[in-house]
C-alpha cells in the first residue's frame, strides 16, 4: 500500500504535472488530502476571502498507473473515506446559488462526534463522507482543480462514496489521478458553493480497463450505473449525460435506439450533482434492475 502525504498536492489538473509516484494496476494508495481551503480556515474569524482562489481545492498526487495508455479506462475503487474530527463551512454573498440571499461573509465549523456533525446544539447531521475532486490528467489542457470535465475533477457528486468504482478517461500515459475536496456531508446541488468541507483520507485500488473507451466519467454502485457530465448550463449539462447515456447502453445492450430511448424515459433518472462549479455537473442514474436479465456489465 503506497501512502501519498497532502503536501504532495496540485491545484490544476494538467497534463505536465509530474506524477508523485508510479504504481501497478490493482495497488492500492492512501491519499491525504488537505480540505478545500488548503486547511487555512481554522477558525470562524477565518473568513473566505482570506483564502483566495490561488489554493482552492488542492487534489493529492498525481498519480501514475504503470501501462495506464491514451484510451484506456482508468478503474478507481473507492474503499474507504475519513475525515477528520471537524469540518468548515462558508457563505459569501454574490457566490454559489444562493448569494443573492446572504447578506455576510460567514464561517461555520461543527465539530464531527460520533459519526454526527453538529450544526448546532439542535441539529446534528449523520455524515457521509464523499470526495469532490477526482480526476485524471486532461490531453492537454491546464483545467483548475475547480473546473468538472471529461476528465473528473470538481464533479461534486455525493455518490463519489466509499463501496463505489469510479471509471475516469484516461488521456495521458499513466493516467495521473489526483483526489482531493473531502466532504462529510453535502446535498445534492452544493447551493452556497461548499459542503461540510474536512481534510481526511482516502483509500484507492487503481486499475486499468483496456479495450473500452469512455468520453466522460461512469460512477458505478451496487444498484446503479451513472453517466457524469459537465457543461456551462444544466441544459447543456443534461443533453450532454443524456447523450452519454444513451451512448453507453446502446455498447452494452441487444436493443434498438428507439428501445433504449423509451426505457430511459421510463427507469433512468436525471440527476443534479452541482450548479456553482464554473460547469454544472449533473448525472443519469440507470437501475441496474431494469436490465438484470441482460446482465448489464460496465
Amino acid at each position: 500500500m503506497i501512502r501519498i502525504p497532502s503536501s504532495k498536492c496540485i491545484y490544476s489538473m494538467n497534463p505536465k504535472n509530474p506524477p508523485v509516484t508510479e504504481v501497478d494496476p490493482g495497488e492500492t494508495v492512501v491519499f491525504e488530502t488537505k480540505d478545500c481551503f488548503s486547511n487555512r480556515i481554522q477558525t470562524e474569524r477565518d473568513l473566505f476571502a482570506n483564502v483566495g482562489w490561488a489554493t482552492i481545492n488542492p487534489a493529492t498526487g498525481p498519480v501514475a498507473i504503470r501501462g495506464a495508455q491514451p484510451g484506456d479506462v482508468l478503474a478507481a475503487k473507492i474503499l474507504d473515506i475519513k475525515v477528520s474530527e471537524k469540518g468548515y463551512m462558508v457563505a459569501v454573498p454574490k457566490m454559489g446559488a444562493l448569494g443573492h440571499i446572504i447578506t455576510h461573509s460567514q464561517t461555520k465549523i461543527m465539530p464531527i462526534i460520533d459519526g454526527y456533525a453538529m450544526f448546532n446544539d439542535r441539529i446534528r447531521l449523520p455524515i457521509s463522507p464523499m470526495i469532490g475532486v477526482i480526476g485524471t490528467a486532461p490531453k492537454t489542457e491546464d483545467i483548475p482543480n475547480g473546473t468538472p470535465g471529461a476528465h473528473g475533477g470538481n464533479m461534486d457528486t455525493r455518490l463519489i462514496t466509499e463501496g463505489t468504482n469510479l471509471y475516469l478517461p484516461v488521456f495521458v500515459e499513466g493516467a495521473n489521478l489526483a483526489v482531493g475536496d473531502l466532504h462529510a456531508v453535502m446535498a445534492d446541488g452544493e447551493v452556497v458553493i461548499c459542503g461540510i468541507e474536512s481534510p481526511g483520507e482516502v483509500i484507492i485500488q487503481v486499475n486499468i480497463v483496456k479495450g473500452k473507451t469512455l468520453t466522460s466519467p461512469v460512477l458505478e454502485t451496487e444498484d446503479n450505473f451513472y453517466c457524469i457530465a459537465s457543461a456551462e448550463s444544466l441544459d447543456k449539462a443534461a443533453a450532454s449525460s443524456l447523450d452519454y447515456t444513451a451512448e453507453f447502453l446502446k455498447t452494452r445492450l441487444p436493443l434498438s435506439i428507439n428501445e433504449i430511448a423509451m426505457l430511459m424515459s421510463l427507469v433512468c433518472n436525471l440527476q443534479i450533482s452541482q450548479i456553482v462549479d464554473p460547469l454544472k455537473t449533473v448525472r443519469v442514474e440507470i437501475p441496474k434492475r431494469a436490465f438484470e436479465r441482460y446482465q448489464l456489465r460496465f
